[in-house]
């Protein structure tokens, strides 16, 4: 049995995206992983005011039912719902557009001006592009070449200490 995690992901959130949106909640990120030996669907969702642990319990027991039986994915798995937390994963223009001006990381499918990798402040969206600036320089990278992107909020990594 072949799995494409991408492709399932992608069914996932064709069938869950309008349940989780009736229920009041949007679908920010889905992905299907391999994990210690065993295949892991996660989702992440957000509402306005934020995402409680009872928000999780209740899309969960939303949607479970259904993916089960759908049988959108062909092989046993754990289900996860969570909000998207302080490195909110970034998919969607829209989720560009509103966090322009924040610093992120993000990786593409195929290098860009020789790099795969891009940590910096989202300066601005033009079209389907993001230009980011990272270390005083101008990157443009097209929505299509993201592989992965998230909020990298600098004022909450670990700061060193001087004594």
């Amino acid at each position: 049995m072949s799995i494409d995690p991408k492709v399932i992901a992608a069914k996932v959130e064709e069938v869950t995206a309008p349940v989780l949106a009736n229920l009041g909640y949007d679908l920010i990120e889905r992905e299907l992983v391999f994990e210690s030996g065993r295949w892991v669907l996660r989702l992440y969702i957000d509402k306005e005011g934020g995402v409680t642990v009872s928000d999780c319990e209740r899309a969960s027991r939303g949607i479970e039912d259904m993916l089960a039986v759908e049988e959108i994915v062909p092989a046993h798995y754990v289900l996860e719902v969570s909000s998207p937390g302080i490195f909110r994963p970034l998919r969607r223009k829209a989720d560009f557009e509103k966090y322009v001006g924040a610093r992120m990381k993000i990786r593409t499918i195929e290098p860009i001006d020789g790099r795969s990798n891009f940590k910096g402040v989202l300066e601005r969206l033009e079209g389907d592009t993001l230009m980011m600036i990272i270390d005083g320089t101008r990157y443009c990278v097209p929505l299509d070449a993201l592989d992965k992107a998230r909020l990298e909020p600098e004022d909450i990594l670990p700061k060193s200490k001087t004594n």
